[in-house]
């Protein structure tokens, strides 16, 4: 008797700590398609904004590469849900395994549902940045999924850190899955970890966060001028499709319109720096002349805060 009560007490039990770990977690992903931007090559254009419990922290692009021997992903995405919607995508399309990951710098938004692809290909690679690896250990992924449970008010409940475990360096060529990939790195650019990513047989770069589409990119842990030497150095390459951070896929001009905007933004700080105008007396006069920018997501308070990111970089 008491054998049989103790069993159904642990059933019981392990029922309510199931349900716990349920409600723990945050809602799944709804399914965003898998638009095709070459032969096997695909990206899941995520919407444009901020973290928000409507978006449920999703608003980068994912994307893979269907190789002879696996499949490769680039930016995964916010959130252990993000990850499962973007594996969703991958098989429906093949049944290859996931061979290798790669996180194009460190904020969370493009590498926290990591734990999604590792949970089901356990020993996959995930490549990132040296200064990716480091800023990790600093707490800078953690922080970064603090403000992620912040602002989509628990959404991404459930999520976990799983940092890349290998590291991708300027120069280096890798075959993995049977797919060649070329790795660009420019410090102190979008952040001080930021890689970009070629695949000069399909004439394809994926920009990372270095460029976005109709958005404008926080900058408090870059440097415009690093930024605008990445773009350079992109636009430099062969490649034919640009795939940025954020925002559609394009040619030339995605890089050639936030290179643009970049400049642009710097050199009117600059030159009102100069006249002794404050970050608060010189945003709307920038907002003005930038107005060919108006229709990018929360253009007039990020115009205004680049602003003060100018104007703090220039002094530093």
């Amino acid at each position: 008797m008491i054998n049989h009560c103790f069993h159904q007490l642990l059933a019981i039990a392990l029922l309510v700590s199931s349900t716990i770990a349920i409600a723990e977690r945050g809602p799944a992903i709804p399914d965003y398609p898998a638009d095709p931007v070459a032969d096997d090559v695909y990206v899941i254009h995520g919407p444009l904004g901020v973290p928000s419990v409507k978006n449920k922290g999703f608003m980068n692009n994912p994307a893979f590469v269907i190789g002879d021997k696996g499949v490769i992903l680039i930016d995964p995405g916010s959130s252990v849900q993000t990850g499962e919607m973007v594996l969703r995508q991958i098989r429906k399309l093949t049944d290859l395994s996931v061979v290798a990951v790669f996180n194009t710098h460190i904020h969370g938004d493009h590498w926290l549902a990591n734990q999604a692809i590792r949970d089901a290909y356990p020993d996959v690679a995930i490549y990132g940045h040296e200064e990716m690896r480091k800023l990790v250990v600093k707490g800078e992924g953690q922080r970064f999924l603090e403000t992620l449970m912040r602002m989509t008010k628990g959404t991404v409940a459930g999520t976990l850190e799983v940092p890349p475990n290998q590291s991708a360096a300027h120069g280096d060529e890798l075959t993995i899955g049977g797919v060649t990939l070329r790795i660009l790195f420019e410090p102190k650019a979008h952040s001080y970890s930021d890689i970009m990513i070629e695949l000069p047989q399909q004439k394809i770069l994926f920009l990372g966060d270095n460029v976005m589409s109709k958005r404008l990119g926080q900058m408090d842990s870059g440097t415009f001028s690093g930024n605008i030497v990445a773009i350079e150095r992109a636009l430099e390459s062969r490649a034919e499709i640009y795939i940025p951070g954020h925002g559609r896929t394009g040619g030339r001009e995605v890089p050639e319109t936030y290179l643009d905007y970049l400049s642009s933004l710097k050199a009117e700080v600059a030159k009102y720096f100069e006249e002794g105008l404050s970050d608060f007396e010189m945003s709307p006069l920038i907002i003005e002349t930038l107005s060919r920018f108006i229709d990018w997501v929360d253009f007039e308070r990020q115009v205004s805060l680049r602003s003060c990111d100018v104007i703090y970089a220039s002094q530093a």
